[in-house]
């Protein structure tokens, strides 16, 4: 399937007393990779939100490779994993400017209906995008 990669210089912010990335900041990572990604593809979650559906994380996983620092330029890979249905899931590598992997992720997101805040099937102007 379709893979999209994002250059990010990481920014002081991102990082703890010792320079590395802090942890948390990988999901940040991952959803620039992954509206980046949907954006590639002429969806937005502006005009997903205009239309009434939102897409919540619902599960998120990292696993962790090699330190990430200050400063340095990496590359968030990002591939849908299969067709959406009422869920879209996305696998993510972050890697560096030698393409080492340094980190590995995986999100999966609800479809919501914003009225009813219920569960609800990919629409159909999504899906004909992504194939």
């Amino acid at each position: 399937m379709f893979f999209d990669e994002i250059p990010i210089r990481v920014r002081y912010g991102e990082t703890d007393q010792m320079g590395v990335v802090h942890h948390g900041n990988y999901a940040l990572y991952f959803e620039i990779g992954r509206t980046e990604w949907l954006r590639k593809k002429g969806i937005s979650y502006k005009q997903m939100e205009d239309e009434g559906v939102m897409l919540p994380v619902i599960s998120m996983a990292v696993k962790f490779k090699k330190s990430i620092v200050y400063d340095q330029v990496i590359k968030v890979r990002t591939q849908l994993k299969k067709t959406p249905s009422v869920k879209i899931e996305f696998d993510y590598e972050i890697l560096n400017e030698n393409d080492d992997i340094l980190a590995t992720g995986n999100t999966v997101l609800a479809f919501i209906n914003m009225t009813t805040n219920r569960p609800m099937k990919c629409p159909d102007y999504i899906l004909e995008k992504l194939t």
